[in-house]
């Protein structure tokens, strides 16, 4: 595992199975944004160079990772930007949802600079889990690529 980025990629012989860590849930969220752009690219060759926001909202805490990684795939594609840094500023339960608002930034794609790896079709919610217990929160989930 490389314990720096906060995930790791797990066996699967189809698409990328993550683990993402960290002390809390937020943590945990921001590094499993940090493993789906590293599934697309090299993420330490990204600057952190434009500001941008995102928020959702969920039934639930799966459904909340869900649209997190969604969203950031939606946003990428349609501004074709990619992200390196993440940063959950509230993840809460509110009466009726989940919701989540963070900042994030990145940079435009620039072939010169940044390695294609392999494009990510989609999030899934096949084997996904949210383990947390008193020391780390882990986050495991499936990228269709």
């Amino acid at each position: 595992m490389n314990h720096a980025a906060g995930f790791e990629f797990l066996e699967h012989t189809a698409d990328a199975y993550i683990a993402a860590y960290g002390k809390n849930l937020a943590e945990a969220f921001e590094n499993a944004a940090l493993a789906l752009f590293e599934v697309m690219t090299d993420t330490s060759q990204v600057a952190p160079a434009q500001e941008d926001k995102v928020e959702v909202t969920a039934e639930d805490e799966f459904s909340l990772l869900y649209s997190w990684l969604e969203a950031l795939l939606v946003k990428s594609d349609t501004s074709q930007m990619l992200y390196s840094k993440f940063k959950i500023l509230e993840i809460y339960e509110a009466s009726d949802s989940f919701r989540l608002k963070a900042k994030i930034w990145g940079e435009k794609f620039n072939s010169k600079k940044h390695l294609q790896k392999v494009g990510v079709k989609a999030v899934t919610y096949h084997r996904m889990e949210i383990l947390k217990d008193s020391q780390k929160v882990t986050l495991r989930f499936i990228l269709d690529i």
